[in-house]
């Protein structure tokens, strides 16, 4: 199992969208690369954590470029600090790892992704410095709560369960 923090926007849709998709073993919302050493939802816009989706996954079934792949798909790699409705330093887009190699792999992604593009991206691409864990009422949210707001088109991924 392999895991890769992805940085989205909100993390409620990131999170729905990820949860879905064969060969994810496991999603968990969270807070990451702030520059204190804990923080909360309600802290985000003075610790300047990014809301985080932390994505686990059996890479027999699927690839890490294939997780990047619907990772674009998902957001606007345009969007400065914002996606959706939602905006602020905390909604920007990122790539996060542990692993050098994965953060290589996806270097080389947004690279090809930058050639065939005439608009900078600007999803930023850095070591994993921190990670805290959402509180629990934002894990599994859109399944607690089909209802509630979310910027990604869902339609593609979602099954009933």
């Amino acid at each position: 199992m392999k895991d890769i923090y992805l940085a989205g926007g909100c993390f409620r849709g990131v999170d729905a969208y990820f949860s879905n998709l064969d060969g994810v073993v496991a999603t968990e919302v969270g807070y990451a690369n702030g520059k204190t050493e804990t923080t909360s939802y309600e802290e985000l816009y003075k610790t300047d954590f990014a809301e985080t989706v932390k994505v686990t996954f059996n890479e027999k079934v699927i690839a890490l470029r294939e997780i990047l792949e619907h990772f674009y798909y998902i957001i606007n790699p345009f969007s400065l600090n914002r996606q959706g409705n939602d905006m602020g330093r905390q909604y920007r887009t990122g790539i996060y790892s542990e692993n050098e190699n994965d953060l290589e792999v996806a270097k080389n992604f947004l690279r090809k992704k930058q050639e065939a593009s005439d608009r900078k991206i600007l999803v930023e691409v850095e070591q994993l410095k921190s990670y805290v864990v959402a509180e629990a009422y934002h894990q599994d949210y859109l399944k607690k709560n089909p209802a509630g707001y979310c910027h990604i088109d869902l339609t593609d991924v979602l099954e009933i369960k």
